[in-house]
């Protein structure tokens, strides 16, 4: 795993990891999700390294089920625990950054399980001014809502929390879900001026989490590309129904 590891910290080098999500325009979340054959596993053509065959070889994908249909063998990865997961997520945020502070972890943990979200708000607007103009160059990943996604989905994931990405309702896919004690924050995320709240208000997303008895945060986060950050951030509360006021109707 040598080789890996200096392809993995090697800034310079077109393999690492970062080249690779933007030569791909890879959205993060789908790391989860992962279906392939034996050929991409077990490649290592330097010129045509795939994402998939460097996060497989380096461990931070494991097998997770061998699906045939009598001809063909494919395999569906996924990152094999939650230590890994952060560990992961962490480096794609230290390598963008170009810093090891970790605190900034904890402080979005910190703010979510407070229900704090301006500062919530502050921690985004910082990630994102923190991340070199130099990875914005001969690239245009700063026009795709995947990319805020990912940075975003890398950072909380990075800090441990429990996340759904795009998670599936009966009116359409909330962009990310975050359940941390007794808080649900349902995310929806855009770039330009749509107003990414009222996507959330319209598809009552908020139903799919009624019957849990927390409160529940609607945000909406839109991203200016020319800023290549967070460009309005607003939210309402939904608060909880009381186990007492459910048994009553």
């Amino acid at each position: 795993n040598c080789i890996f590891e200096n392809y993995w910290w090697e800034t310079g080098n077109s393999f690492g990891l970062i080249e690779l999500l933007k030569q791909g325009n890879y959205f993060l979340p789908s790391l989860q999700n992962i279906q392939t054959d034996k050929k991409l596993l077990s490649s290592f053509d330097l010129n045509k390294l795939q994402l998939e065959s460097l996060l497989f070889q380096a461990g931070y994908l494991t097998i997770d089920k061998v699906i045939s249909d009598g001809f063909d063998i494919e395999y569906k990865l996924k990152v094999p625990n939650t230590e890994v997961q952060m560990s992961l997520n962490k480096l794609i945020i230290m390598y963008l950054t170009q810093s090891n502070d970790i605190s900034n972890f904890k402080n979005i943990r910190t703010a979510l399980i407070g229900a704090n979200l301006e500062e919530f708000k502050n921690t985004l607007v910082s990630l994102f001014s923190s991340i070199a103009n130099d990875n914005y160059r001969n690239n245009n990943i700063n026009h795709f809502e995947g990319y805020y996604a990912s940075i975003i989905y890398s950072y909380l994931a990075g800090s441990g929390l429990d996340l759904i990405a795009e998670d599936v309702t009966n009116r359409g896919r909330i962009d990310l879900t975050i359940k941390i004690n007794n808080n649900i924050y349902i995310i929806e995320f855009k770039v330009g001026n749509e107003d990414a709240l009222v996507q959330i208000k319209e598809k009552n997303y908020q139903q799919k989490y009624l019957s849990e008895d927390k409160d529940i945060y609607l945000i909406g986060i839109n991203f200016n590309e020319d800023e290549k950050n967070v460009s309005d951030f607003k939210w309402e509360k939904i608060t909880k129904i009381s186990k007492a006021l459910k048994c009553k109707t």
